[in-house]
């Protein structure tokens, strides 16, 4: 076994490396246990460095925990446009815009099944942190969550599917029911459900909120 004397932590990275690297040491921790689990200590022995290192790019574990938070945002948007752009084409606008609304849905809802811990720390904000999105929380598309949901359903009034009267903070509303059903298939009550029931689940909300709006 190789001594620490042979494998000394490193204290520097390159340029910009070191931020990026205890994010990403967060993100596997919040992988497996959550939010609960991105402490500081933890975080730069996973990521190789002593511990002091990360107060060079965060003041506290709040700070980091709030980095993290906003790259597993990023990776919810992403598991968004991934069912989105898994869409058959079609040359039918209304029928496009109702099948980007849904995929909007059955993403967030896949991605909180099959990352748990990661969907747990998109969305935890510390007491003491105002919740403010930064680019850092968008997907490739340069949107976050909320913007995919509100692109989504500016599609659904273009097309003539929502009314427009109906439209201003219609994202609230919708993001609120989906969430909903998500932490309690992960959760709560719902989280002994089959895979195949959660599905089930989730397209019967995504049908309750098409009609709703």
């Amino acid at each position: 076994m190789a001594s620490d004397a042979e494998n000394p932590k490193r204290d520097t990275y390159r340029h910009g490396d070191l931020r990026n690297a205890l994010i990403e040491a967060g993100l596997e921790l919040a992988r497996t246990g959550g939010p609960e689990a991105v402490v500081l200590r933890a975080v730069t022995r996973q990521a190789g460095v002593v511990p002091n290192a990360a107060y060079r790019h965060f003041a506290d574990r709040g700070a980091l925990l709030h980095a993290v938070s906003q790259a597993a945002m990023a990776q919810v948007a992403r598991a968004m446009e991934a069912d989105q752009a898994a869409l058959p084409p079609t040359a039918d606008p209304t029928a496009a815009a109702r099948a980007r609304f849904r995929a909007v849905g059955t993403g967030y809802l896949r991605f909180a099944q099959e990352e748990p811990g990661l969907f747990r720390a998109a969305f935890h904000v510390p007491a003491d942190m105002a919740y403010a999105a930064a680019d850092t929380s968008a997907g490739d598309s340069g949107k976050t969550p909320f913007e995919l949901l509100g692109a989504a359903l500016d599609d659904l009034t273009a097309v003539g599917l929502m009314p427009e009267d109906r439209r201003p903070g219609a994202e609230f509303l919708a993001w609120s029911a989906v969430h909903g059903l998500a932490a309690l298939i992960i959760d709560g009550p719902l989280r002994g459900l089959h895979a195949t029931q959660a599905h089930e689940a989730g397209q019967l909300l995504i049908d309750m909120i098409e009609r709703g709006i």
